[in-house]
């Protein structure tokens, strides 16, 4: 069984520009306890939950008094009319509470694979996206109600070849020496055809041709491998062996005297804005992250931020002056400039 085969097809989304009373709304009337948020390509850049609707004090720390608020969203009560009101007098939208960035699957991700996904990250629901776009949603309720369904258990997912590894190993092959080769003869005549300058000219022109048809052919092919990277590392979810592996490769880095380690290399095309808040550099970049980026700041987030360990994220090269790859740096020696 794969997430296509449970989830549901028909989304509620939000924008986020939302008002809380217009997501309060929605949530009640439609019987549902989160709703993803989208950009304008309809791609996942946040998540709002019956949680988030929690007013904030102040000091924006959550105030407990209000929990029996929540109480009526999850049982598909009326909400009280001086919830609404403090909701409708709120200029607060579904970006400044949703939580970012946001954990997604494809289509063909086993279902044993989401069961995992949502217990790691102790979340209720999983955006199903195709092509970075979301086409479907599911929630722990889909899971235990298709488990209820086929008593058998939840098949295990295959092992992800791991772009960590891969990542490492495809280094090796820059520096393996290649296969000697043989010159072959060639017998040189005397030209057929007159010499003429014009003639010299033509062949400059030829070769400039086909040096250009050359040039936009590696365009093309570099901009397919990156797409291909991108879905990639879009579907790629980092178990926790991958985790520890991380921690381990970061653990003899510093035994080595090195104060940081690059996590994850990745095209700017993952970020869903294409790496402009890496780049100038603006505060809210974690939420642009998506796929295996998102995924490392979530683990970095949960296990290492309390540690002190920082997590640093830059444009590692410009292309015709653009963004080009992007990194995600682990940092604990030092001052971290760009640090979350």
């Amino acid at each position: 069984m794969i997430a296509r085969d449970i989830m549901t097809d028909k989304v509620l989304s939000v924008t986020a520009g939302v008002t809380l009373q217009q997501i309060a709304k929605i949530l009640t009337e439609n019987s549902i306890s989160g709703v993803p948020v989208v950009d304008g390509g309809n791609c996942p850049i946040g998540m709002v939950t019956e949680s988030d609707l929690i007013a904030l004090d102040g000091n924006g720390e959550r105030e407990i008094k209000r929990e029996w608020w929540l109480s009526s969203l999850a049982e598909g009560e009326a909400l009280s009319p001086q919830f609404l009101s403090s909701l409708d007098n709120s200029k607060r939208t579904a970006q400044s509470i949703m939580a970012t960035p946001v954990v997604t699957v494809s289509e063909t991700t086993d279902l044993a694979e989401v069961a995992r996904l949502l217990l790691s990250y102790r979340i209720k629901r999983l955006p199903v996206v195709q092509d970075g776009r979301l086409v479907g949603i599911i929630s722990r309720a889909d899971l235990v109600r298709r488990m209820a369904l086929s008593p058998a258990k939840l098949p295990h997912a295959p092992k992800p070849q791991g772009v960590f590894s891969a990542a490492v190993a495809s280094t090796d092959t820059d520096f393996k020496p290649s296969q000697a080769t043989t010159l072959p003869t060639v017998s040189i005549k005397p030209p057929s055809e007159a010499i003429t300058a014009n003639g010299f000219s033509a062949l400059v022109d030829n070769f400039s041709h086909q040096k250009a048809l050359e040039h936009d052919g590696k365009l093309v092919a570099e901009q397919e491998r990156r797409k291909a990277l991108v879905k990639e590392l879009m579907d790629q979810h980092i178990e926790d062996a991958n985790w520890q592996e991380i921690l381990l490769h970061a653990k003899e880095a510093a035994e080595a005297g090195q104060k940081e380690l690059l996590l994850l290399r990745f095209p700017c095309e993952l970020c869903s804005d294409g790496g402009r808040a890496i780049n100038v550099p603006e505060p809210t970049w974690p939420d642009t992250l998506r796929g295996a980026a998102a995924e490392l700041y979530l683990h970095w987030e949960r296990d290492l931020k309390p540690q002190g360990f920082h997590l640093t994220a830059q444009v590692l090269d410009f292309p015709n002056d653009i963004p080009g790859d992007i990194g995600l740096t682990l940092v604990w020696g030092g001052q971290a400039t760009a640090a979350d």
